[in-house]
């Protein structure tokens, strides 16, 4: 891949890659302050943004191969790591501590703790 001779041309190409990217989160995914506040971890929402992230990726390939331009690649690619990681954060987000925590599920629950405790029987 090269880059084009004239700036202007090869920017434009650039933005309006990055524009289409945008345009498939957008269209894939929830608002970032939606997801924010729905349950911790949600199976729905990863998917959702594993394919607005491959969906993007390869219009990004395309567009690039297409125009033998790097910066179409860059600014395509640029775009989509920061938006798949905005989604993605805004999934691990807790919708009542209001920060990304560990999710519940990989913690040692109470009740995993009393599965492995033995009883003794005071009759015994």
């Amino acid at each position: 891949m090269a880059f084009t001779e004239r700036a202007e041309v090869s920017l434009g190409m650039g933005l309006a890659t990055a524009a289409i990217v945008w345009g498939v989160f957008n269209t894939s995914l929830p608002s970032i302050a939606e997801a924010r506040v729905t349950t911790q971890n949600d199976s729905q929402l990863a998917a959702a943004e594993k394919t607005a992230t491959w969906v993007s990726a390869a219009v990004v390939a395309g567009v690039s191969l297409i125009s033998k331009d790097a910066t179409v690649f860059v600014l395509g690619g640029a775009t989509i790591v920061a938006l798949a990681w905005m989604h993605r954060h805004a999934n691990l987000v807790h919708p009542e501590v209001g920060t990304a925590t560990m999710p519940a599920s990989s913690l040692n629950t109470p009740q995993s703790y009393s599965d492995n405790v033995y009883t003794m029987n005071a009759t015994a």
